[in-house]
């Protein structure tokens, strides 16, 4: 007998500040317990849930493997205190993992199969290399040119989506540079304040003239990765990365990243038996193909899907999360959906405060999510990016 489909609400939801890779604040911190950290920070904010009743815990992670393997969601449940009923499976499509998560989570109540599930990402690209510590892809990707492109490195693909949709140098530091003024006023007006749950750390050194171990505690609770000091005169003098006569530089592209975040999902039952405040309702999401190449222009084609999925306009959507892997895809989707940029990454995106790979798609769900409800506005917001091997990606929700 089928089940008739219900809602599925948001009704926590929190990151770790973003740190750089691989040398960063978060450098030594294991991503297991970055997950533990945000497992217990979203289930903070809801004290009367019971949670003897979540069903699973879906956690993204682009490569999983090494600290970050032997199905981290599982482990972290664990390592959060969680009851042992409860499961836990670590998913993949790279750089969507994260938004992912929150779909197969929300589908899992909306079906009746759950009442109360936990999506969440962590990625530590300090301790696990893109790309993972074995590199061995099969040998029939080479065989057809179609395919060659996924053996690329993503920044030729963003080479090519510049060169293929005319997106200028000039263009693509203007983009950086706005990305990190928006962090940077987002941080100083403590706009990511409600979102984060501060992380403490500690660093030990040694002391060669004692030969003691020098412990330095510190509690991590701001972004590292916007600059103050980045300028479009700054961003003009660095050498392009991937392409000598290019256009992609390190400055025009997302941060390699340390972090964690977590929504909690439940069903009208739940929110009703417990008294619990919805932040979000979960909408639609859909994800996309394109050729290999030119893998940054994914949104391009999910985000119409999801706006169809959910029956709404783009002229809906008030606030828009779109992951800056590189400006010139960025710019690219802007340009062909002609989004607004007034409501794209209001408070600056990857370029600024950098890209955790597996985990963005949560993290940035935290920050639409605890962002609309602070300016007090309610409707339809969007998490969306590109993915590799070429893909898109796109997930909606309707905040409350």
């Amino acid at each position: 007998m089928s089940k008739q489909i219900q809602e599925a609400y948001i009704v926590a939801t929190t990151r770790t500040p973003v740190g750089k890779a691989p040398r960063g604040m978060m450098r030594h911190v294991r991503p297991d317990d970055m997950l533990a950290h945000v497992l217990k920070g979203a289930l903070a904010q809801v004290p009367e849930l019971d949670v003897n009743l979540i069903n699973d815990v879906v956690v993204g992670c682009a490569f999983p493997e090494a600290e970050q393997g032997l199905n981290m969601a599982r482990i972290g449940a664990l390592l959060a205190g969680l009851p042992e009923t409860v499961g836990g499976i670590t998913i993949n499509r790279y750089c969507s993992s994260g938004i992912n998560a929150v779909q197969i989570a929300a589908d899992r109540i909306r079906t009746g199969e759950a009442d109360v599930v936990i999506a969440a990402g962590a990625e530590s690209m300090s301790l696990v290399p893109m790309m993972g510590n074995k590199v061995s892809l099969n040998p029939a990707i080479f065989a057809k040119d179609e395919n060659y492109a996924i053996a690329y490195g993503m920044g030729l693909t963003a080479e090519k989506v510049a060169q293929q949709w005319k997106i200028s140098r000039e263009d693509q530091d203007a983009f950086a540079v706005e990305s990190h003024r928006r962090a940077i006023a987002a941080i100083q007006s403590g706009a990511f304040a409600s979102e984060i749950t501060p992380l403490d750390v500690s660093y030990r050194t040694p002391d060669l003239a004692s030969g003691e171990v020098l412990v330095q505690n510190k509690v991590l609770d701001t972004d590292e990765g916007p600059r103050l000091d980045t300028t479009l005169e700054g961003l003009a003098k660095l050498k392009t990365v991937f392409d000598a006569k290019g256009s992609v530089t390190a400055g025009n592209s997302s941060q390699m990243s340390d972090g964690a975040g977590a929504v909690v999902l439940v069903s009208e039952k739940v929110l009703k038996q417990f008294n619990l405040t919805p932040l979000a309702r979960y909408v639609s999401f859909a994800v996309k193909g394109v050729p290999p190449a030119i893998m940054g222009i994914g949104p391009k084609v999910a985000i119409p899907a999801a706006l169809a999925n959910a029956g709404i306009a783009q002229s809906d959507l008030k606030w828009i999360e779109l992951n800056e892997a590189f400006a010139a895809q960025a710019l690219a989707v802007i340009r062909d959906l002609e989004l607004d940029p007034a409501v794209i990454n209001p408070n600056g995106g990857a370029i600024a405060l950098g890209h955790p790979l597996g985990a963005t798609g949560a993290i940035r769900t935290a920050t639409l999510v605890h962002g609309m409800r602070r300016r007090g506005e309610t409707g339809y917001g969007m998490v969306t990016m590109c993915i590799g091997t070429g893909m898109g990606a796109a997930g909606i929700l309707e905040i409350l």
